[in-house]
């Protein structure tokens, strides 16, 4: 693995685990979002953006709880989205693992701000 940092962001977002995961895991939900494109073959998933293509692998799945990305072309690095929901007052939240280059780390956070302003936004959160 490269010389990259763990990042972990946490956003409330207002819709059931169920729904949620549904945007996270399959090809149709992560392009209403994330990527222009998604294509999958296996557990292969390959995301275009502005016509560049990277591709990761599914690593780690729980139905509406977790979803792990693992970068093929960066051994050792991925994105996961964990989704909680709080016992007390029902609020469910996504928290996002990723890593990047420390230099980076504010464009990083920001790109993830902008993708899941989106993501509340498809939601209607």
């Amino acid at each position: 693995m490269t010389d990259k940092i763990k990042i972990e962001l946490e956003y409330v977002i207002n819709c059931s685990p169920k729904v949620l995961y549904n945007r996270l895991s399959t090809a149709s939900g992560l392009t209403e979002w994330f990527a222009d494109d998604v294509r999958i073959r296996g557990k292969q998933y390959t995301f275009v953006w502005e016509g560049s293509e990277q591709t990761a692998e599914m690593t780690l799945h729980k139905d509406n709880k977790l979803v792990r990305f693992s970068w093929v072309e960066e051994e050792g690095t991925y994105f996961e989205f964990k989704i909680n929901r709080d016992e007390l007052t029902n609020d469910v939240s996504l928290i996002v693992t990723d890593f990047t280059d420390e230099d980076e780390k504010d464009e990083t956070e920001g790109l993830w701000n902008s993708q899941v302003s989106e993501l509340k936004h498809v939601l209607g959160s």
